[in-house]
């Protein structure tokens, strides 16, 4: 079994899409994100009337990592509804492309699967090329940060 089996696997274990209440729906879409120590992350999308509510799977699988084991680095996601990615599937939102930008530099060099078949990847740096944060980082080296 690859990593990208094991990740999908413990990502399918969270989909079962249910309504906690009239205004959330959530489970409908999960999650896995490898962390650089090589351990596995899962979460669910949190989605409700309201958007600023809403949590993707992507950043629920990342705030578990941190709140667990304090790392940032991601070297893996895998994303998807019932069915593993296909094509182009399993895209990070904006705002979750930008959340693991910010978190760790080193992010933009992580592997998003969006074909699980072939297992084609992508890295998040191509899909935010520019990225704004950039110099940001630069400074805080310089500075030691």
């Amino acid at each position: 079994m690859d990593i990208w089996e094991k990740m999908y696997l413990a990502a399918k274990a969270e989909y079962h899409p249910e309504r906690p209440s009239p205004f959330i729906y959530a489970h409908h879409v999960v999650a896995a994100v490898e962390s650089e120590s090589g351990k596995i992350y899962t979460g669910f999308c949190f989605e409700s009337c309201s958007g600023v509510l809403d949590l993707c799977a992507e950043r629920v699988a990342a705030l578990r990592m941190y709140a667990d084991s304090g790392e940032t680095k991601v070297r893996r996601m895998i994303a998807f509804r019932s069915e593993p990615p296909k094509g182009q599937g399993g895209m990070p939102c904006g705002a979750c492309r930008e959340f693991f930008m910010q978190l760790d530099y080193e992010n933009r060099n992580m592997e998003i699967l969006t074909d699980y078949e072939s297992r084609t990847t992508v890295r998040l740096e191509t899909l935010i090329p520019n990225w704004w944060g950039d110099k940001r980082y630069e400074e805080a080296k310089r500075d030691g940060e």
